[in-house]
C-alpha cells in the first residue's frame, strides 16, 4: 500500500489517510494535513479536523484498488497501479475517459463504504449507528421493529461529498462537472444495495417477532453495479452556459442522471504510451480459447502471442481425516500459458 502515498485531484482522501495511518501518532493533525501537497482549503480543514475519518478511509482504499482490479482484470486497461508514480494510476486519470470516469465513481463509492462502516464499529468520533431507524415498520413478510445497528450511510454519504467534492466545486469545466457527476453515482451505488437483515424471535426460532436493520451489501455488488455502467456510459459536452452538460449524440433521448459520462473518447490501451496513461497488452496473459476481452486475438490487438509450458502444482486426492481435518496430495502438471508478443518495431527505425 506504499503505492497509494499520494493520489490525484479527487482521489487525495486515500493518500490523506495513508499518510495519517503512519504519521499521526508522531506529528499530529495540523502538521501531516499541512504538508500534504494539492488539498484545496475546506479539505485541509476537514482532515484536521477528522484525522480518525481519514485513518478509516486508508484502510477502504485498498478495498477499492482491489476491486477496480478485479473488474477490469480481463481487460486491456486493468486498473494497474503504477509504483513511484504519485497519482497511482498513471497518466490514465488527466484523460476524460470512460475509465477515469469509473475509478472516480468506485473510489467515491469506496469512501461512503469505509466511512459507513466504521460508523458502525464503533471507531468514529463523529458517527455512530443510524439513530433514526426507531419504532416499528414493515415489509412483505409482515411487521417488525427496528433494532441492532442500522449502517448509518446517510453520514457516510454526507462526508464523503463534502470532502471528495470539494476540489472540483473550485473549477467550473467539463471534466470538472463529469467528476462531480461520476463522484456522485459511486456515492448512490453504495445506498441502492441497503439491504434489510434480521433475526428473529419466537418459539423454537419462528418469526412471529423481528428485530431488524439497514445493512450495507458486500462492497462486490457496488463494483458489479459500477461496471455495468461503466460498459454504457454516456459521451457528454458541456452545454452553452457551462452549467452542465448534455449528450454528444443528439439522437440520445435517455437521462444521464444514473449514467456514467466521460468527455473524451479512450485510448484503446494497446501499446505503450505515457502520455495517454496506457500500459500497452506486450506480456499479459490471455485465453487462447476465449473470443471475449480476455481472448488472445482482442487482448493482443492482433499482435500475436507466445507460448510457454509451465509446471503447476495443484492439491488433490483430498481425504477427509478424523477428526477433523483435510489431508491433500500434490499433484504436478503441466500447462500451456499464453501472453502477447511486444509489438514490433518498423524496420526503419533499426536503419537509423
Amino acid at each position: 500500500w506504499l503505492l497509494l502515498l499520494f493520489l490525484a485531484s479527487s482521489l487525495l482522501p486515500t493518500s490523506v489517510a495513508i499518510l495519517f495511518h503512519r504519521y499521526i501518532g508522531a506529528l499530529g493533525a495540523r502538521v501531516i494535513c499541512d504538508n500534504i501537497p494539492g488539498l484545496v482549503n475546506k479539505q485541509r480543514q476537514l482532515c484536521q479536523r477528522h484525522p480518525d475519518l481519514m485513518q478509516s478511509i486508508g484502510e477502504g482504499a485498498k478495498e477499492w484498488i482491489r476491486e477496480c482490479q478485479h473488474q477490469f482484470r480481463h481487460h486491456r486497461w486493468n486498473c494497474s497501479t503504477l509504483e513511484r508514480d504519485h497519482t497511482v494510476f498513471g497518466r490514465v486519470m488527466l484523460r476524460s475517459s470512460r475509465e477515469a470516469a469509473f475509478v472516480y465513481a468506485i473510489s467515491s463509492a469506496g469512501v461512503v463504504y469505509a466511512i459507513t462502516r466504521a460508523c458502525s464499529q464503533g471507531e468514529l468520533k463523529t458517527c455512530s449507528c443510524d439513530t433514526h431507524k426507531r419504532g416499528r415498520a414493515s415489509d412483505e413478510m409482515g411487521d417488525f421493529d427496528w433494532g441492532g445497528c442500522s449502517d448509518n450511510i446517510n453520514y457516510g454519504i454526507k462526508f464523503a461529498k463534502a470532502f471528495v467534492d470539494a476540489r472540483e466545486r473550485m473549477v467550473k469545466d467539463a471534466r470538472a462537472l463529469m467528476n462531480l457527476h461520476n463522484n456522485r453515482c459511486g456515492r448512490m451505488a453504495v445506498k441502492r444495495f441497503m439491504k434489510l437483515e434480521c433475526k428473529c424471535h419466537g418459539v423454537s426460532g419462528s418469526c412471529a417477532l423481528r428485530t431488524c436493520w439497514l445493512a450495507m451489501s458486500d462492497f462486490r455488488r457496488t463494483g458489479d453495479y459500477l461496471r455495468k455502467k461503466y460498459n454504457t456510459a454516456v459521451e457528454v459536452t458541456m452545454n452553452q452556459d457551462g452549467t452542465g452538460f448534455m449528450a454528444a449524440d443528439r439522437n440520445f433521448r435517455g437521462t444521464t442522471k444514473n449514467d456514467l459520462v466521460y468527455v473524451e473518447s479512450s485510448p484503446d490501451y494497446c501499446l505503450m504510451d505515457r502520455t495517454a496513461g496506457s500500459l500497452g497488452t506486450a506480456g499479459r496473459v490471455c485465453n487462447k480459447s476465449s473470443r471475449g476481452m480476455d481472448g488472445c486475438e482482442v487482448m493482443c490487438c492482433g499482435r500475436g502471442y507466445d507460448t510457454t509450458r509451465v509446471k503447476r502444482v495443484t492439491k488433490c486426492e483430498c481425504k477427509f481425516k478424523w477428526c477433523c481435518a483435510v489431508e491433500c496430495s500434490d499433484c504436478e502438471d503441466t500447462v500451456d500459458v499464453h501472453t502477447c508478443k511486444p509489438h514490433k518495431r518498423p524496420d526503419w527505425l533499426d536503419l537509423t
